[in-house]
């Protein structure tokens, strides 16, 4: 069978983009079971609610939800058990020192398939207010506009 190449995509943390500021990214690798990996590759899996911390040196995925593998049997996975993050032991000593300032945090940004391995992409992030949203969510919305009428320009129809 050959081997898998290139980046695949199985689940993503949209809000997490909205409700934090990202100072600062990285890949980490997953330590999984099989049925946890036949699970992913159906694509079924959920970042909503999950967070990573640094624990005695190591850094771990918490409230990720992958639902159990549909044809396993008793050896199947729980599916919000605590997973091992996988990372260069300079990375995970920047992890905490950064952890340690005020209001940083990990946040799972994405969780995709690279090379056949399940790799996290984990994010230093800082919460944003809810002024901070709404600021962003009008700057959006104004580029969106801009957009719109610049391409309107361009094709000659100058009404608004």
């Amino acid at each position: 069978m050959p081997k898998e190449r290139g980046q695949k995509v199985i689940v993503s943390n949209r809000k997490a983009r909205h409700d934090y500021s990202i100072l600062d990214t990285y890949e980490a690798g997953l330590v999984l079971v099989g049925t946890e990996v036949k699970s992913l590759r159906e694509g079924r899996a959920s970042l909503a609610d999950a967070f990573a911390t640094v624990d005695d040196g190591e850094v771990w995925l918490r409230n990720v939800h992958i639902p159990e593998y549909v044809q396993g049997t008793w050896t199947n996975h729980t599916p919000r058990r605590t997973r091992k993050l996988l990372l260069h032991r300079k990375e995970i000593e920047r992890l905490i020192g950064k952890t340690k300032e005020s209001g940083l945090s990990l946040v799972p940004l994405s969780m995709y398939f690279k090379d056949g391995k399940v790799k996290v992409e984990i994010a230093l992030a800082k919460g944003k207010k809810s002024y901070d949203k709404r600021q962003d969510l009008a700057k959006r919305d104004a580029e969106r506009t801009i957009s719109r009428a610049m391409g309107r320009a361009l094709k000659g129809r100058y009404s608004e």
